[in-house]
C-alpha cells in the first residue's frame, strides 16, 4: 500500500495514527494544539515517539459537541496542514465535508478520515479519488437499528465501501473503523470488539480508533480523567492487532508504538512457527 511518497507493510507492521485536534473542545485535549505552533510542535514530538500518520482534526466529536461553519473548520484546519507537509509524516484529515478534504489534498495530505463513512457528503468520495488518496470510513449513525449491531455496521460500511470503489478508489486504500464510541451502547460496544474478526475478514485494512473513549473508562471501571485511559488503549490496541486490525488511532504514541512493535514481532514469530511446521 502506498500513501503519498511511503510504502506502507500492514501486512508486518502496525501503523499508528496520532491524533491531533486542533480544536478549543476536543473531549481529551481540547485546546491543547489549536495554534500552529503548538500542533507543529505536536506532530514533531509523535514523530520522535513512532507516529506513521498524523490525524489533523478541527471538529469536535465529544458528547454535546457544537458543529462549526465549513469557513471555520477550513480556518482551523488549513495553516496547520500548510505547516505539518513539511514534515516527514503522513498527514490524515478528520472530516466528513468534501471541501475541506479537497483543500487539504491539494497541500499534500494523502488520508482522509470521515466519520460519516461518505454519508454527511457524498462528494467526499469522488473528491478522494481524484486525488488518489486514502479514506477511512468509519462506522455511524443514531443508534437507532432494526438488526443485530454488527450485521448493520457490515453492511453499512461494505454499502458505502462498494460506492467508494464506484467513485475510483482502490480497495486497498479504503479503510473501515467500527466506530467505537459512536451511535452504539455499551452492550453494543461490546459485541463489536469481540467480533472484530469478521471485519477484518471483509479484506479491507482496519483502523481501530478506541483511544481514551468512554468505552476505556468502562473497561476499567471508576470516574477517571482521559488522560488516565492510556494503558487500557493499549491492552485494545493489542487485543486489535491479535484479532487483526492494520493500524489503530490513538492520543498516546509512545505507548501504543510500543505495544504494537511488541505485538507484531509475537505475531511474526507465532507466524514462522506455524509456517515450520
Amino acid at each position: 500500500m502506498i500513501i503519498g511518497q511511503k510504502t506502507f507493510d500492514t501486512e508486518h507492521h502496525t501503523y499508528i495514527m496520532g491524533i491531533l485536534n486542533v480544536t478549543p473542545d476536543s473531549f481529551s485535549d481540547g485546546g491543547k494544539y489549536n495554534s500552529v505552533e503548538k500542533a507543529v510542535s505536536r506532530a514533531k514530538e509523535m514523530v520522535d515517539e513512532g507516529v506513521d500518520i498524523v490525524d489533523v482534526g478541527g471538529v469536535s466529536t465529544r458528547p454535546g459537541y457544537q458543529e462549526v461553519t465549513l469557513e471555520e473548520e477550513l480556518n482551523r484546519v488549513v495553516p496547520v496542514v500548510e505547516a505539518l507537509i513539511e514534515l516527514n509524516v503522513q498527514i490524515s484529515i478528520d472530516t466528513y465535508r468534501s471541501e475541506v478534504a479537497e483543500a487539504c489534498l491539494k497541500l499534500g495530505a494523502t488520508m482522509i478520515n470521515d466519520q460519516w463513512a461518505g454519508l454527511y457528503d457524498p462528494k467526499i468520495l469522488n473528491v478522494v479519488a481524484q486525488y488518489d488518496a486514502e479514506i477511512v470510513l468509519m462506522h455511524n449513525g443514531d443508534g437507532e437499528r432494526d438488526k443485530p449491531v454488527v450485521d448493520e455496521m457490515l453492511v453499512t460500511l461494505l454499502a458505502q465501501a462498494n460506492k467508494a470503489e464506484m467513485a475510483g478508489i482502490p480497495q486497498s486504500k479504503i479503510w473501515l473503523d467500527p466506530g467505537i464510541g459512536f451511535a452504539k451502547t455499551r452492550d453494543e460496544e461490546n459485541e463489536v470488539m469481540a467480533r472484530l474478526d469478521e471485519l477484518v475478514a471483509t479484506d479491507y485494512p482496519i483502523l481501530l480508533a478506541t483511544s481514551r473513549k468512554r468505552f476505556i473508562k468502562e473497561m476499567i471501571g471508576g470516574d477517571t480523567k482521559a488522560i488516565e485511559r492510556d494503558e487500557a488503549t493499549a491492552a485494545t490496541t493489542a487485543y486489535g492487532i491479535m484479532k487483526g486490525v492494520q493500524a489503530v488511532r490513538v492520543h498516546n504514541v509512545k505507548l501504543n508504538s510500543r505495544i504494537a512493535q511488541g505485538m507484531d514481532f509475537l505475531k511474526e514469530i507465532e507466524n514462522e512457527r506455524h509456517h515450520i511446521s
